[in-house]
């Protein structure tokens, strides 16, 4: 069978490379094998394939960290999918192959046609719904700002949100993403620059932020600051700048402000089948819905590579490997 695997770290267009590998094999028991339809590829792979991510996989290595197929086979004992079923390939499991063997403890069969969409459920909602939810304790009508949020974090985060009754600040790095946020349900979409405290103010009616996700560091980390509440949590997740943050130390000292760090992998490692498998059950029918939703700027084959790459690198909507 096809599968993309890298033997190097160093550009992804350049150490990705279409392999033929062995087939699966039927599933042991408590396994399912997955007939993969689409994954995407993620600004997390691509850093992974550089080799300037928190995790190196064994090389040589297939990669791809989500996506979605169809059980093609079910091992003895799995008695909640069945063939026929599409279902996540669950992460972290090497997804870029035509067919993934798997544990399906933690698997379920996933409502919905829209292939695309699921195929992006894996990680970037789920990371969106566990910072929400994990750190400070929101009841409805309370406000969350968040930076990053044309990303795909930051959209699932909207939609999220929305579902819980929060309302959303979201800043962006580009005038020409403003309305389409507000019209995907952000409440407010402003543009970062060095007075978004005073706007945030203005936007919101001087309420009390008491959470922000940063997904970006440099300078934005302190206009996020700026912004929050006394005893007030600040969230990383990400830091597409590729710069250090910078903020002042008064507002850890004198408003007790707090910085956490989150990355997904932790979480799966310490999380039970149970809570695994109940986080996707709130998550799934919103991605079904169209509650949450990423654009696709393209899908590709699995020789296409390079178009692949080039379009995923732009960062302008996701790029999906489609191998059926």
């Amino acid at each position: 069978m096809k599968a993309i695997q890298i033997e190097a770290f160093g550009n992804p267009a350049e150490v990705l490379k279409l392999v033929d590998i062995p087939d699966v094999g039927p599933p042991g028991a408590g396994e399912v094998v997955i007939a993969l339809e689409a994954s995407p590829i993620n600004m997390s792979d691509l850093l992974m394939i550089s080799g300037r991510y928190g995790h190196r996989p064994k090389l040589p290595s297939i990669v791809g960290t989500e996506g979605v197929g169809r059980v093609v086979a079910v091992g003895s004992g799995v008695k909640h999918l069945k063939e026929g079923d599409r279902t996540l390939v669950p992460y972290p499991a090497p997804a870029w192959a035509e067919r993934i063997k798997t544990d399906a403890t933690r698997l379920r069969p996933l409502a919905g046609d829209n292939v695309q969409q699921l195929a992006m459920l894996g990680i970037n909602p789920p990371t969106a719904y566990l910072m929400l939810t994990d750190y400070v304790k929101l009841t409805p009508g309370a406000w969350v700002i968040q930076n990053a949020a044309n990303s795909g974090v930051g959209r699932a985060l909207i939609g999220i949100a929305k579902s819980q009754g929060l309302k959303t600040v979201n800043v962006v790095r580009r005038d020409d993403v403003v309305t389409e946020l507000k019209e995907a349900g952000g409440d407010v979409v402003l543009v970062d620059g060095p007075d978004l405290v005073k706007r945030v103010a203005t936007e919101t009616g001087g309420a009390q932020i008491s959470l922000a996700i940063d997904g970006v560091a440099d300078t934005a980390t302190a206009n996020l600051i700026g912004c929050l509440a006394p005893k007030g949590s600040l969230v990383f997740y990400s830091a597409i700048s590729g710069k250090p943050f910078t903020a002042p130390a008064q507002p850890f000292i004198f408003r007790d402000i707090a910085i956490r760090g989150f990355w997904l992998a932790n979480w799966f490692n310490s999380a039970s089948a149970d809570q695994i498998t109940a986080m996707y059950d709130q998550l799934a029918p919103l991605v079904a819905s169209g509650v949450i939703s990423a654009p696709v700027a393209g899908t590709f084959s699995f020789a296409q590579i390079p178009e692949a790459v080039a379009v995923a690198a732009k960062n302008r909507g996701k790029a999906l490997f489609t191998p059926g």
